[in-house]
């Protein structure tokens, strides 16, 4: 047979991957150019190279990698495969032709050493010089010293870590994580000859799973702690790029959910709340129906978008924005219109490059250059250099500092919900005194203004507060503190407000529908809020002003069983949707492009992975106090109808038993539930 006979197989008839299969199974090229002498028929298994193949020659079917194939066909023998028998001598040089063809290309393409730097010769001698020494009568100590410390190889060690970040595009952050470090410590503590790092397939597949079950193991102390504490599963009306959901918990209606589930609660976001509250002082509808707030507030956006149209003018061009530079340390910020208080966070950066851009106006090349818009360079410099234009900022900002700042401790995943209540009243009150104090106004006063500011932060206080709100709040034992009663004039502990009183009563019985179970819990709030029988003793009544609400419930509260698991869960209750809206920041970091072949599966596990490590390192004190390095959190998001996620909720729901209730904080798509 020539040569011209060999059987070979076009490349229209090879059997191909699917577009949804990973790239595992070779395809011809120089790492497998004996692929087309076979016919490859089905993949074997669900993942590795194993495939089932037809070999051209002898029509017999085998299942294997390539490693088989070229047994099969150079006929070499002990590798689990029998040699073709129709394969002649001269198919066998040729075959034996191309693969040394290809592995002479692969060893051509494969990159060329480059040398690392060296400095251990240059350092010593410059050491020698530094101090005036002669650097040929140093060199046997120097020497020395090299050898003992072995710097020739911690140098080229450095070489190879920093290409390895240089070639990977590694972010120098990495260097600050702990896994890392101790990597290499590790390895140079306990030298293994000839040991290699895992490869590509290892870490993807065995050390993976290992390090999973590794996790779940670790976890189970914190999954033992739910009965006692609760869980909380949080979610978000998230999107991808086409605007299709992702999970959409919010499917399910607020009502619905509260006629089907009296124990279930509904609970907006506090810090969208508060941007919501910003955005109308800030940016009021021209509805009539808010007539009013934009005849009061009507000043407060054309402040903003004067301040817009000076960062847009100067960031639009180049020439403008390089004298702006030459001015000012700080860069002129570029903030989202969904970011929170976007509006605040924009004056504030105005008012911090205040004085760079008056100089920036007045300097002689703002003026001298005429090749952009000449008319709006004068605008801005007419509005930068009006001194009503700043007081107005600054008027803005005294006022909304503290709406601004409670948005900042509120966006965390830290337990808050208890303290929400006594936020919101601070936070009005201190809104009050600036307004007044910027007005010239005693407390006593009227001010249009203040009222207006006042009607939009209670109207919005009205619509996200919920009974769950009071009833956290009177279990935190710090109200009923006297350093807390006396610290403002006129201040009652929560038994004794009104308000506070009639949403726990309401709270309470939809928490427990049976008047016995009821009433019992009532008795314990009443020793608990009077100080009686077991609450009656010193170190009950001195702890209450100086413990966290949590441990003081553990400690002296086993004598009120309802009211304490109670009080664990809402204690510990977040009161925003914060983790959900980092999740979405960071979800890159798991599924990027570059990664977006990546199996639904192994995204998931590495997910678990990175959270779980993230979760558990909270409970190192390194982590507290500020750890030189960040490990985020991720959650896949995967495309889940809502008729699904509806399945999912309700029959989450119908299994809780009698004893196993719910409480559930529904937000603009997040949800909390606490099993107990």
């Amino acid at each position: 047979m020539s040569t011209s006979d060999v059987p070979r197989i076009s490349s229209d008839s090879i059997a191909t991957p699917s577009a949804n299969e990973p790239n595992s199974v070779e395809i011809e090229n120089d790492q497998a150019p004996l692929w087309k002498y076979v016919t490859k028929l089905e993949r074997v298994g669900k993942g590795g190279g194993n495939i089932s193949y037809r070999c051209n020659f002898c029509q017999t079917i085998y299942k294997g990698s390539y490693y088989r194939v070229k047994s099969h066909l150079l006929k070499i023998k002990g590798c689990g495969v029998a040699s073709c028998p129709k394969v002649t001598n001269a198919n066998l040089l040729e075959m034996q032709q191309i693969v040394e063809e290809a592995e002479l290309r692969v060893k051509q393409s494969l990159p060329r050493s480059v040398t690392l730097p060296t400095t251990i010769g240059s350092s010593s001698a410059s050491a020698s010089n530094l101090f005036g020494l002669d650097p040929k009568k140093r060199k046997g100590v120097s020497g020395a010293i090299e050898r003992a410390f072995n710097m020739g190889a911690r140098e080229q060690l450095d070489g190879e870590i920093a290409r390895m970040f240089y070639t990977g595009g590694l972010s120098f952050h990495f260097a600050r994580n702990p896994h890392y470090v101790n990597a290499f410590k590790s390895a140079c503590s306990n030298p293994i000859p000839g040991y290699l790092p895992p490869g590509y397939n290892s870490l993807r597949t065995t050390l993976l799973q290992k390090e999973k079950a590794n996790l779940v193991r670790l976890l189970d102390p914190i999954k033992a702690a739910w009965e006692i504490k609760g869980v909380s599963v949080c979610s978000d009306g998230w999107s991808d790029s086409q605007r299709r959901p992702l999970i959409n918990i919010m499917a399910v209606s607020r009502l619905l959910v509260e006629a089907k589930f009296p124990h279930i609660f509904w609970t907006p976001c506090v810090v969208h709340t508060l941007n919501l509250a910003l955005k109308n002082i800030c940016s009021p509808s021209s509805h009539p129906k808010y007539d009013d707030v934009m005849e009061v507030c009507g000043w407060i956006p054309k402040v903003s978008s004067d301040a817009w149209f000076i960062k847009n003018f100067i960031m639009n061009h180049s020439m403008r924005l390089a004298m702006f530079n030459d001015h000012s340390k700080l860069k002129l910020l570029t903030v989202a219109d969904t970011r929170f208080a976007s509006t605040i966070v924009m004056l504030k950066r105005f008012k911090e490059i205040k004085q760079a851009l008056q100089h920036m106006v007045i300097s002689e090349k703002w003026d001298m250059y005429k090749e952009d818009d000449v008319e709006k360079a004068r605008a801005v410099k007419e509005k930068l250099l009006n001194e009503l234009f700043w007081l107005d900022i600054d008027y803005i900002l005294d006022f909304t500092a503290l709406i601004y700042e409670m948005v900042r401790i509120t966006d965390t995943d830290k337990p808050c919900l208890h303290l929400v209540y006594e936020w919101w009243d601070s936070m009005i009150e201190k809104v009050k005194i600036a307004i007044f104090t910027k007005e010239r106004r005693q407390l006593e006063d009227a001010s249009r203004f203040f009222d207006v500011v006042h009607g939009i932060l209670v109207d919005r206080w009205t619509k996200s507060s919920t009974p769950l709100h009071c009833l956290a709040h009177s279990l935190n034992l710090r109200y009923y503190s006297k350093q807390w009663l006396q610290e403002v004039p006129g201040r009652v502990p929560p038994h004794q407000d009104f308000e506070i009183t009639r949403e726990r009563k309401k709270c309470i019985e939809r928490y427990f529908p049976n008047v016995t179970e009821r009433r019992k819990v009532n008795e314990e709030f009443a020793n608990f809020s009077m100080f009686l029988e077991d609450f009656a003793g010193s170190d009950s009544m001195d702890d209450r002003s100086f413990m966290p609400p949590e441990k003081w419930w553990g400690i002296h509260g086993s004598s009120i069983k309802t009211l304490q698991n109670i009080a664990f869960k809402l204690l510990w209750q977040p009161c925003s949707s914060s983790c959900c809206e980092r999740n979405l920041s960071t979800y890159n970091f798991i599924h990027s492009m570059r990664r977006n072949k990546i199996t639904p599966q192994r995204a998931e596990d590495l997910v678990f992975v990175h959270t779980s490590l993230r979760l558990l390192s909270r409970r190192s004190p390194t982590y507290n106090e500020g750890m030189k390095f960040h490990l985020r959190a991720n959650i896949v998001a995967l495309p889940i109808q809502e008729s699904t996620m509806k399945n999912r909720l309700s029959n989450l729901l119908q299994g809780c038993s009698q004893n196993l209730k719910a409480i559930l904080e529904f937000d603009d798509g997040t949800f909390l539930f606490h099993s107990h």
